[in-house]
């Protein structure tokens, strides 16, 4: 069993090697798309994407579109809710050759419902070729709470990467979280999206000892918005070697609620991100994601409008993807992840 000590030596050595190699970051999150539905409502169409070095896989989709219930997107829209797929070949995914070309063996679907009108499904890819052996993928797990079975919410199905992350595994899917409890339990109690820095704090991640094990050192966790009465949280679980994104921000409406302020965040190169410290949000990806409910993707990050942008260029971003968080049939806040 490897110490905490050791763990953090590990860690500090792999940071001072991918310097030395001056080698990209390895993110959980390889590609991002979003889904826009046709005015008349019949098919899902391209709306923008952020692939990274698939650029053949991100040529593939452009030229696409799915009707309700066919390919993720469609059966995300049809379903009316969160799907983790971990097997392309074979199933109704329709681009697994591309997938397998881009190294990819995860994809999450989340539709964006305000109300009973879904506004687009974004779909996450994580997977892909690591370039150094002993690293780890982090994980990504969808929790359920059907209120007619269980007052507690239990995995629907996850994604677990590296070869240390069986017993975690093993333990994720033996756990009930009660309302409030565990990173997943305390997004659904809030209704909105939280981030713990170190899962190893006491008290806020029930997995902790095992998650260490695995590697897993930080985590996300929002709810998604559905039209049923089942309660849905997605949650993101990053290692040292492989971070979710490049950065993390939470914006929600400051006190006059004319304009958005940070809540919280996290910056691979800068470190943890103060509340409000990032000034007023009131355009940009993160403005329209909450003003539309629409999931909004900009490939130039650093062209974003005011503290954004200029915060982005400053860390060296190249992109992001604003992810709206809806409560109560509105968006209450947005989540923004960058890379």
């Amino acid at each position: 069993m490897l110490t905490a000590r050791t763990r953090l030596a590990r860690n500090l050595l792999y940071r001072l090697n991918l310097a030395a190699l001056d080698l990209p970051m390895n993110t959980l999150i390889k590609a991002a798309e979003v889904w826009l539905p046709t005015p008349d409502r019949s098919l899902l169409e391209f709306g923008g994407g952020l692939f990274g070095a698939a650029t053949g896989f991100g040529a593939s989709s452009r030229a696409m579109c799915f009707g309700r219930g066919e390919g993720l997107p469609g059966r995300a829209w049809f379903d009316g809710r969160p799907i983790v797929l971990k097997q392309f070949e074979g199933s109704y995914f329709r681009r697994a050759d591309a997938a397998r070309e881009a190294g990819f063996t995860c994809a999450i679907a989340l539709p964006v419902f305000l109300g009973d009108t879904m506004t687009a499904v974004v779909v996450l890819f994580c997977g892909g070729t690591n370039a150094h052996d002993n690293a780890h993928d982090g994980a990504v797990e969808l929790w359920r709470n059907n209120a007619r079975v269980t007052s507690d919410m239990t995995l629907v199905d996850g994604y677990f990467g590296g070869s240390t992350a069986d017993e975690f595994e093993s333990l994720t899917r033996d756990t009930y979280l009660p309302r409030g409890s565990g990173l997943p339990g305390m997004a659904w109690q809030k209704g909105a999206a939280v981030l713990i820095d170190d899962l190893g704090q006491a008290g806020k991640f029930l997995r902790a000892d095992s998650a260490a094990e695995a590697g897993i050192n930080r985590g996300l966790a929002f709810p998604c918005s559905t039209p049923g009465t089942d309660a849905y949280v997605l949650a993101l679980l990053s290692t040292t070697q492989t971070p979710i994104a490049k950065r993390i921000e939470c914006w929600a409406p400051d006190d006059s609620r004319q304009g958005l302020q940070r809540v919280f965040g996290f910056c691979e190169s800068a470190g943890p991100l103060r509340a409000s410290e990032g000034g007023t949000v009131l355009a940009g990806a993160i403005g329209k994601a909450f003003a539309s409910g629409v999931p909004v993707i900009n490939d130039a990050a650093s062209s974003e409008p005011g503290c954004v942008g200029s915060s982005a260029k400053a860390a060296g971003l190249q992109s992001l993807i604003a992810l709206p968080v809806v409560a109560d049939g509105a968006v209450s806040e947005v989540v923004a992840l960058y890379f």
